[in-house]
């Protein structure tokens, strides 16, 4: 892995690297220059930096050879080149990106180095584009199954999801491009984001949906940070003194800059005293009102001059591509294309299997059913996406592996939901298209698949959701499998027992009708635009698959700690704030109507009483039995754990065993270490993620593994103390594959 050096001027680099003592203090190199060139410039200039120039650019100080600040909308792929004030597309030919899989399917390759690959790739790809920022990772803990950005966000766990966030920042920011670590913080529901209050304890907040951020920020020196859309703890999280400025700013000693969300800036004074740097977009909040402000008393120049400063930090950090040079090269390269593949590979969970996957040799007709099978992911809903530069479908992926030899036919078994449409409606109806979400089987194609399935040696029924069921501005009404999915995959297996399930989707599905006629499950994602190929070559067992469930499977929606503590849905979901904005009645309003209308919409509150326990913890402390448990996943060889040895040191426990792959192929085991405090005073959940590796073993090999966790992770937020503390004691390390299945033990004392 590369030094986690920022690229910063060539004179400056080495200098940089070699004496700042935390990632974040190398954004401070530039200070004494800086400051001379904010003293040169009015005003109005400096207050101009403050707010969007174009949809997706912020600007600089031409005659001081500042450049424009350029933002890119992550966090999956590099999107397409957007008219100046708007989302449309500008119809370029050269900004066709790859289309990297998407945060859930990174989070379940459970790998650190893909995680750093991945940002590299996004960095790079910036980099072509011109771009200074790219608007990602998003790094939000997934505590609700329905939740409309369960796919961009990482994993229900802040450890695993903190480890990646962090990999994920080196990588981008070790090509040059800067990160936007989103939406800090609590954003855990699309459903009244824009005025929702997430009320959550302190310690809660601290140990679980803060963790990401902090190592994105402290260890990964993240140079921008995007505060969510909602409040938190009574106050929005663009003026979030809490979290802006005694946390981030104060604690974690951020020293880059903050950009509101797209429409998340709610007022003048609160922005500026409470730690936004750059209203995006608009100037109604950031723009004449704060030199009017300043000109009452009520703002000074000295905050609009620490702002524009820490803005420059990152503006001279990143080097600016010149207009002659972004562009001029296709945004998709062969390098990127090839992370994208190596991650969907090894992001691939296998849920059950009895003995029908790999495909055998003997397989010459494989059936393959469901539209799943054949649409692009790469875009739909609303909110993120790719004009990838290609993406290989899974049906494309089977027929290449399958070759001459094997007969692959394809049925669509059931109608596609297209959910709400962003564009005008097509001038026919489409007869693969279902009018609602939990419309039934379609006779005619329920028959096409059976007929296909009687004939088969092998079925593969492709199921799950889409990008327009699972998307930005809302969330899910349930994990239903949609438009009469599982009248089909029953009929199937009534026709044909050899039947295999691939699920695509980017976020839970309720799976007790399917699992009982599944011979295989496979969790196959939406992964990229190689995911067609990876899916194929661990279908036929070129790979093993190794990808671990990133977050918990119900066995029921209800199961799951905020329906089952009440605390979701709300029956007062109003309208979604960002789609609000662009809306054209509400753009023909005046300011002050739409102000107006946009403080009418509800204003619920979500209380986190369910605290720490979020996903697995609640299930384990519940004692409720999932459908697939957090870390589930297996493979097509047997992993054998030796004996552990453990130890407690001062500032790490560490435990080493030996692992072992029993199969006949080279495979990965993602080893997991949870822990148990018996004995404690403090209220904990009966077990928690603490570390974990990805471990390749050939054919037959042993390797002596080792895992360390830091005791400052073991420490807790004590509440009255106000601060972190920890409480000593005996812990039980639990070593294993996944949170329900633990292997070995040991108890240390710290």
């Amino acid at each position: 892995m590369k030094k986690n050096c920022l690229l910063v001027p060539a004179v400056l680099l080495v200098a940089a690297c070699a004496t700042a003592p935390s990632p974040q203090d190398r954004l401070t190199v530039n200070d004494k220059k800086i400051e001379q060139v904010i003293a040169q410039m009015t005003l109005e200039e400096k207050v101009n930096m403050l707010h969007s120039k174009t949809n997706m650019s912020s600007a600089g100080v031409e005659r001081l050879g500042i450049a424009d600040m350029h933002y890119a909308d992550g966090p999956f792929g590099i999107r397409e080149e957007g008219v100046p004030n708007g989302f449309q597309s500008a119809g370029w030919t050269l900004d066709s990106a790859t289309y990297f899989p998407t945060g859930s399917a990174l989070a379940a390759t459970w790998s650190k180095e893909m995680a750093y690959l991945y940002g590299t790739g996004m960095g790079m790809e910036a980099r072509l584009r011109g771009k200074d920022v790219i608007l990602g990772p998003a790094i939000n803990i997934q505590r609700l199954p329905v939740g409309g950005r369960t796919y961009e966000y990482l994993s229900e766990d802040p450890i695993l999801s903190a480890a990646l966030a962090l990999e994920y920042t080196k990588g981008v920011q070790d090509k040059g491009t800067a990160v936007c670590i989103k939406h800090f913080a609590v954003n855990n529901q699309e459903t009244n984001r824009g005025s929702v209050d997430a009320q959550v304890d302190e310690r809660t907040l601290r140990e679980i949906y803060l963790k990401p951020f902090e190592s994105a920020v402290v260890e990964g020196g993240a140079m921008s940070v995007m505060p969510a859309y909602n409040k938190v703890n009574g106050d929005y999280c663009s003026e979030n003194g809490h979290l802006l400025n005694e946390i981030l700013r104060g604690e974690w000693g951020f020293k880059g800059f903050t950009v509101s969300d797209w429409g998340g800036t709610h007022s003048t004074m609160g922005a500026m005293l409470h730690g936004l740097n750059v209203q995006m977009t608009g100037s109604n909040y950031l723009g004449q009102p704060v030199i009017d402000s300043i000109a009452t008393g009520a703002l000074t120049e000295d905050l609009v001059n620490e702002k524009v400063k820490q803005i420059l930090r990152v503006r001279y950090a990143i080097e600016a591509i010149p207009d002659d040079v972004a562009n001029t090269k296709m945004t998709s390269q062969p390098e990127s294309q090839d992370i994208a593949k190596r991650v969907a590979e090894k992001s691939i969970v296998l849920l059950k299997n009895e003995g029908v996957l790999p495909i055998a040799k003997s397989v010459k007709k494989i059936a393959v059913i469901g539209q799943n099978a054949v649409l692009k992911t790469q875009s739909g809903g609303m909110g993120a996406g790719v004009k990838a530069l290609y993406e290989v479908t899974p049906l494309e992926g089977i027929r290449k592996r399958a070759g001459a030899d094997v007969q692959v036919t394809y049925a669509p078994g059931y109608k596609n939901f297209p959910g709400r449409r962003w564009g005008p409606a097509p001038a026919e109806p489409n007869p693969l298209e279902a009018t609602a979400i939990d419309e039934p089987a379609d006779p005619a194609l329920l028959a096409e698949a059976v007929a296909l399935a009687k004939d088969a040696d092998l079925v593969i029924f492709f199921g799950g959701t889409n990008k327009s069921i699972e998307t930005e501005g809302s969330d899910r009404k349930d994990i239903n499998l949609p438009t009469g999915q599982n009248e089909v995959v029953a009929a199937l297996h009534e026709a044909n027992p050899n039947l295999v399930t691939v699920l695509i989707s980017g976020g839970p599905t309720d799976l007790r009708q399917l699992e009982p006629v599944s011979s295989a499950i496979v969790q196959g994602w939406w992964n990229g635009t190689e995911g067609g190929t990876a899916l194929a070559e661990v279908l036929f067992g070129d790979i093993a698959p190794s990808g671990k469930l990133p977050f918990t499977f119900p066995m029921q929606l209800e199961d799951s700690p905020a329906y089952a503590m009440g605390n979701f849905p709300d029956p007062n979901a109003g309208g979604d704030l960002f789609t609000l904005m662009y809306r054209q009645d509400v753009l023909k309003m005046t300011p002050a109507e739409r102000q107006a209308f946009l403080d009418s919409l509800p204003k619920p509150v979500s209380k986190y009483t369910e605290g720490s326990l979020v996903g697995y913890r609640w299930y384990d402390t519940k004692n409720v039995k999932p459908m697939y448990a957090f870390g589930h996943g297996l493979s097509y060889v047997d992993f054998e754990y030796g004996a552990m040895k453990a130890s407690a040191k001062k500032d790490v426990v560490k435990v080493t065993f030996n692992l072992t792959n029993k199969g006949g192929m080279s495979a990965d085991e993602v080893v997991q270490l949870y822990v148990s405090r018996p004995e404690a005073t403090v209220e904990w959940p009966v077990k928690e993620l603490k570390a974990f590796d990805r471990v390749t073993l050939a054919a037959g090999e042993t390797k002596t593994v080792t895992l360390e966790i830091p005791v400052k992770d073991l420490r807790y937020w004590n509440v009255d103390k106000n601060a972190w503390d920890l409480e000593r004691g005996k812990l039980v390390l639990l070593l294993g594959s996944a949170s329900d299945d633990i292997r070995r033990q040991a108890e240390v004392t710290i």
